[in-house]
């Protein structure tokens, strides 16, 4: 069947991508108490490099293609992303941490908006007029879920936006986007004869490069966290895995389709967030909370229609 035959395909390996991140976020939590912020970033690397290079050997044995060598484009775009990932990684934790699960996942999924920016400035990734419109119902859907307990106002949306968890959350929110833009560049530059052999090269590479760059520089600065990481390894193997299944599926559908609707539909991990949220961490939402999530499910249905 050829490609073009299959192109609805990076729909369910999005939809697994936000479910296995989810899983991963919600392991981090519980391992930021006992190893700190950055201890449970590493976890993320670390247990997930082995999965990843498990990963490339299937794709290289099942297609028989060869694994493409890096040129100076590809390792630009890789560290870049590389770099910008584990940035995210720590707001994010700290973002939860700050406030609740499911919120502080919201915030950083603002992301959308300025994914599109990035794509379209720095790769020429295309945007249509109807993705910008579900981008933008689903952002303020993210903007509603931001704001303060109380009055509904313009003054509270800002107050709400400027408070402490939703910077975070904002600044982990534009770390994201710069690494998933970075991935796609990483995966285009390779130029391979299939995508999923480009997306599971970048792969390894990235989680190569955070594994080494956190790893040496706790190291060097922390090593009890370092010890700590690797006591803690039946937790962090549960968190590397799903880490790397959900890499192994944003990488992918990143090759496939343009960065702004991947990381649209990927709102889909505000729901699962929301689930994990309610029935792990026994938080709840408010009434308009729960009408924010719906905008951005609103906007999730608009991405995959029109793509």
């Amino acid at each position: 069947m050829a490609i073009a035959d299959l192109a609805w395909i990076w729909i369910p390996i999005t939809l697994w991508a936000a479910f296995a991140q989810t899983i991963r976020n919600a392991t981090q939590r519980h391992l930021v108490a006992g190893l700190g912020t950055l201890g449970a970033t590493l976890v993320r690397f670390l247990y997930g490099l082995p999965f990843a290079i498990v990963w490339l050997l299937l794709v290289w044995g099942a297609s028989g293609e060869a694994v493409p060598g890096p040129n100076w484009n590809f390792l630009f775009w890789v560290a870049e992303g590389a770099i910008a990932q584990i940035a995210a990684t720590a707001l994010l934790l700290r973002a939860m941490a700050e406030r609740n699960f499911a919120l502080g996942v919201a915030y950083s999924k603002t992301e959308i908006l300025q994914v599109a920016v990035f794509g379209a400035v720095l790769i020429g990734d295309p945007v249509s007029l109807p993705a910008v419109i579900a981008i933008l119902v689903a952002t303020a859907g993210v903007m509603l879920v931001s704001l303060p307990a109380g009055k509904v106002s313009l003054s509270s949306l800002i107050a709400g936006l400027g408070s402490r968890p939703a910077l975070l959350g904002m600044a982990a929110g534009t770390m994201f986007a710069l690494s998933a833009v970075g991935y796609r560049g990483a995966a285009l530059a390779l130029e391979p004869a299939s995508p999923v052999m480009g997306a599971a090269t970048a792969l390894v590479w990235a989680q190569s490069i955070q594994t080494v760059l956190l790893g040496g520089w706790l190291l060097a600065r922390n090593a009890p966290v370092v010890l700590a990481v690797l006591k803690a390894w039946r937790l962090s193997l549960l968190a590397g895995m799903m880490g790397a299944l959900a890499s192994i599926g944003w990488f992918t559908a990143m090759a496939l389709e343009p960065v702004a609707n991947v990381r649209t539909l990927g709102l889909t991990e505000l729901l699962f967030s929301l689930i994990v949220s309610q029935r792990v961490f026994r938080e709840s939402l408010s009434r308009r909370e729960m009408i924010g999530l719906a905008l951005v499910l609103i906007g999730l249905v608009g991405i995959v229609r029109v793509a």
